[in-house]
């Protein structure tokens, strides 16, 4: 057994209540600290959660669900195209929902929207469209009418989601936990 220091126990002698209240903080920061290195040991990822903030992916996802996704680390991504002929879905449809920050710009709010399919530089990023400037993800809002972020000029404008913009695929979501995460600034 380790033998408490006498510094230690003389300020809890003199000061009962607040050597009580320090231990409570001490004991509550080692809970969130093994609850963070959980969710990042699955997610292999930081962050580990993210909120909806929006209703692109309605009704599949809702404003203010909590969104728990894992690194690329942890498997492939699978777009819309290649999941019809698999038959793979997530969310109620094909392919995989990625979280991903336009640009690779970190100020940037993160953007969570359908893998569609993958496109090598040069290639029309969608039928009649434009040749990609780079290789990457096309992506959707499954509640943005067809309308690709990049054609958007809010979103991603011109350019397809290269696998380095990449936070992490979404696995699984909590409705209204986001309205709580979204409390806390990134």
């Amino acid at each position: 057994m380790v033998k408490t220091p006498d510094f230690i126990k003389n300020f809890e002698a003199r000061h009962p209540e607040f050597y009580g209240f320090l231990q409570d903080i001490a004991f509550s920061l080692a809970i969130v600290a093994a609850i963070s290195l959980a969710l990042y040991l699955y997610a292999g990822t930081w962050p580990p959660m993210v909120s909806v903030n929006g209703i692109s992916m309605y009704p599949n996802m809702e404003n203010g669900d909590l969104v728990f996704i894992q690194g690329l680390n942890r498997g492939d991504i699978q777009t819309y195209e290649n999941s019809m002929l698999t038959g793979y879905k997530m969310y109620n449809n094909y392919g995989d929902v990625i979280v991903y920050v336009p640009y690779g710009d970190t100020s940037r709010e993160y953007v969570i929207h359908r893998a569609m399919r993958w496109v090598e530089e040069g290639q029309p990023m969608w039928s009649g469209g434009p040749p990609a400037p780079h290789s990457g993800y096309i992506t959707l809002g499954d509640n943005n009418h067809g309308i690709y972020d990049q054609m958007a000029p809010s979103i991603c404008y011109g350019e397809p989601v290269k696998k380095e913009w990449i936070l992490g695929i979404a696995r699984f979501k909590l409705p209204y936990l986001g309205y709580l995460r979204m409390l806390i600034p990134r």
